[in-house]
């Protein structure tokens, strides 16, 4: 096994901040710790949406029941199930009731293109589709076994009695992938007690109200559902599909909503339009993207320290893996820290094989429970991203992020950009190179650069630009191409044409003058 080097300074200061160890129950699944809090509060409210309330009695056996249909049909311990179900209590139960099966889940959204949906289903090996719109979907998925989340007991046997190994898989997001190819990136059980228990970043007990808004195929779900369920705590889901900020604050006050985590760009939509809305909140948890000092700094000026909390992490470490309370700003702060790991996490800052000593800019690795398995049917990328390293005497399985950053001298990590061209744009995680490829592949399209493009109020969107082959060929027809093959997200709002792409010294793209130079309209 390889070893880290590292020199004194280097070494103290990674004992230092790594010493994380809290005790959790890593020895239990999700369906046991739940099982455990409707023991101990069967008539308390565990999910709330609109005028619905579930308590987790009513919970547990409305699990059950669709347990035990999935189980009819043939799911197994092990196997994956696609889930496809609109925000609502249906949502909750149809990922328990997965769970209870010993499967896990694949959450998918119905507008992403069929193209994409089956290429997904077929990477993850998914044969059932659990849905709330059955009839919608049954002809895009002709191969698979559509299962309705009806919570009617039926003829069903009662619920399968599966013991859940905490180390199998609970979930698989699937997130932007440069080959054109998305990453399937498998969670486990472990993954998801480690993040929501012994939390250094939010007050999660029989007391949390946790606002659930993230779409379910977005990481932060697994906190804003999982975090609250496993306390004995109420999460409440945001009742509209889109958010307006009177409604936000309506939901938030009348349940008493002690934590929310928003995404960066929402957050700083909030800050600027109605920054009264997150008032009667605890916690606000805040990350995604590289933060606005301007924002944070009117935040902390509104709601004082103690309630405002900066958190990163890529979904390969189960959501969230280092956390930064904002309480206070320096005079001349450029960036926000990213702070210090959460429980049972540990972060290195890696230059080549040398731990970084403070000051000193190197990749960030992560490691602890938390890690993926590693992506799906992927060798060569598992090979490169999942390292197996001696650091400091003890075999640790690190996970590279792709992140450079650097640690203070008080141990706080900073960040210092990418080490290559994935973005992230209202929290989604977007692989530059998987919308290229995708653009490339198109018959008029002789060359592309796609990149990120910010506005004078500091908000960022994708831009395309394009070298034709053909005078016919218009941004509107690539963005409906785009479209048939990439979820909306993806989609360049700008698509620029040129009559060639400007280039640097070095033979790369010289995104400056791009920028710059570019004669051609977006139509």
């Amino acid at each position: 096994m390889d070893r880290l080097r590292a020199d004194d300074a280097a070494r103290e200061a990674h004992r230092r901040i790594n010493r994380t160890a809290t005790p959790y129950p890593a020895d239990q699944g999700v369906p046991e710790l739940f099982a455990r809090q409707v023991a101990r509060g069967p008539e308390a409210t565990a999910v709330v949406h609109g005028r619905q309330r579930l308590t987790y009695r009513e919970l547990d056996r409305a699990a059950d029941v669709v347990a035990a249909r999935l189980a009819a049909h043939g799911t197994r311990p092990g196997d994956p199930v696609g889930v496809c179900v609109r925000r609502s209590t249906d949502l909750v139960v149809a990922l328990l009731a997965v769970l209870k099966c010993g499967a896990h889940y694949v959450p998918f959204e119905a507008s992403w293109p069929d193209g994409r949906l089956n290429g997904l289903f077929e990477q993850a090996g998914a044969g059932v589709l659990l849905t709330d719109r059955a009839g919608e979907l049954t002809g895009r998925f002709p191969a698979a076994t559509v299962v309705a989340v009806d919570t009617r007991p039926g003829d069903e046997a009662s619920g399968p009695d599966v013991t859940v190994d905490p180390g199998t898989l609970a979930y698989v997001n699937f997130t932007s992938g440069s080959t054109g190819r998305p990453k399937g990136v498998p969670i486990t059980h472990r993954g998801i007690t480690r993040l929501v228990f012994g939390a250094r970043y939010a007050d999660l007990d029989s007391g949390a109200v946790v606002l659930h808004t993230a779409p379910v195929t977005f990481d932060a779900a697994t906190f804003e559902i999982w975090g609250p369920l496993l306390h004995g705590g109420v999460c409440v889901l945001y009742p509209s599909q889109h958010l307006r900020c009177s409604e936000l604050r309506t939901v938030l006050t009348e349940h008493g909503v002690t934590v929310v985590f928003l995404t960066t760009a929402l957050f700083n939509t909030i800050v600027d339009e109605a920054p009264d809305t997150l008032d009667s909140v605890r916690t606000i948890l805040t990350g995604g993207e590289a933060h606005s000092m301007r924002h944070i700094g009117a935040a902390l000026a509104r709601y004082g320290p103690g309630r405002l909390v900066s958190v990163y992490g890529p979904t390969e470490c189960t959501t969230f893996a280092t956390f930064y309370p904002v309480d206070a700003l320096t005079d001349g702060e450029e960036s926000l820290p990213i702070g210090l790991p959460i429980q049972n996490t540990r972060v290195y800052v890696v230059d080549g094989d040398e731990l970084c000593a403070p000051g000193r800019a190197g990749e960030i690795l992560l490691a602890g429970p938390g890690l993926s398995p590693g992506y799906l049917a992927a060798p060569e990328l598992n090979r490169d991203r999942f390292l197996l390293r001696d650091v400091d005497g003890v075999p640790e399985r690190l996970y590279r992020t792709g992140d450079r950053g650097a640690l203070r001298a008080d141990g706080v990590l900073m960040f210092h950009g990418r080490v290559d061209d994935q973005v992230k744009i209202n929290g989604y995680r977007i692989e530059l190179g998987e919308i290229s490829y995708h653009l490339g592949r198109h018959r008029d399209v002789r060359q592309n650069f796609v990149t990120v493009v910010e506005t004078a109020a500091g908000e960022k969107s994708l831009a395309a630009f394009v070298v034709t082959e053909d005078a016919r060929c218009t941004p509107a027809g690539l963005r409906d191409y785009l479209s048939g093959l990439l979820p909306g997200y993806m989609v360049p709002g700008q698509i620029r044409f040129c009559t060639e792409l400007p280039l640097s010294a070095t033979g790369k793209v010289d995104r400056r003058a791009l920028l710059a130079t570019a004669s051609a309209d977006a139509r």
